[in-house]
C-alpha cells in the first residue's frame, strides 16, 4: 500500500480519524470534558487513532507537520465546546 505524501490528504485522514473517535465515543467525550479528563478518558482511542494515522502517512510528512495534533484540537475540542464544563 502506498503511503500518503500529500499534506491535504493527511489532514483529511487525521480529521476523519478524530471524527470517528468522537462519533463512537460520545459518552466518553462528554465525561472527559465535564471532568477535565478528556485525554485520560480517551487515551486508548487516541493512541490507536494516532497509530493508524502513522501507518498511513509517510514519515517525512509526519515529521514536518503536526496534523494529527491539530485534528485533535479542531475536531475533538471544538465539537466538545458545546458541553458544559469549568474548563471553558
Amino acid at each position: 500500500m502506498k503511503l500518503i505524501t500529500n499534506e491535504d490528504q493527511a489532514r483529511r485522514l487525521a480529521r476523519t480519524i478524530l471524527s470517528d473517535i468522537v462519533l463512537y465515543n460520545q459518552a466518553k467525550v462528554k465525561e472527559g470534558i465535564e471532568k477535565d479528563s478528556l485525554f485520560d478518558v480517551l487515551s486508548e482511542e487516541l493512541a490507536e487513532g494516532k497509530k493508524y494515522y502513522e501507518s498511513m502517512v509517510e514519515q517525512n510528512l509526519r515529521d514536518s507537520t503536526n496534523l494529527f495534533s491539530e485534528a485533535v484540537i479542531d475536531v475533538l475540542l471544538k465539537q466538545g465546546g458545546k458541553i458544559k464544563s469549568d474548563i471553558w
